[in-house]
């Protein structure tokens, strides 16, 4: 079995254990996530999310710009990827939309830098072995 097929069904066997927890997930008061009334706590968590969510984006920027994966470690945003599931979860259960809004858009962005990684990492194999 190969490293990313092994790693695949890591990730899914972790998703689906706390997917397992999410039976009695209902949140009791929805409306509190949909009208934009913010309080203080909110506002600061949402500025707090800005930064550790962004954190990321330069990386894939440059990996973007260099079209090459030298010098990313893709474990770093797969790993990190994982927590902000978990960190979703937690927002839903405490009905914080910060948490849950920075961490979905910081799973988009881990997401990306992975899928671009693993694009470059093909795309140079590939050279090398025209070569």
């Amino acid at each position: 079995m190969s490293r990313l097929t092994k790693g695949t069904f890591v990730l899914i066997f972790l998703i689906s254990i706390g997917l397992c927890g999410c039976q009695n997930l209902v949140p009791r008061d929805t409306q509190s996530l949909l009208i934009p009334r913010f309080h203080r706590s909110e506002i600061f968590g949402f500025l707090a999310g800005l930064g550790t969510t962004f954190a990321a984006l330069p990386d894939l920027l440059a990996m973007l710009r260099r079209r090459s994966a030298a010098g990313i470690n893709p474990r770093m945003a797969g790993i990190t990827g994982v927590f902000q599931i978990l960190w979703v979860y937690y927002g839903l259960l405490i009905l914080s939309r910060p948490v849950i809004a920075w961490n979905l858009v910081a799973i988009l962005i881990n997401s990306l830098s992975v899928a671009a990684y693993i694009h470059f990492v093909n795309k140079e194999k590939a050279n090398h072995a025209m070569k």
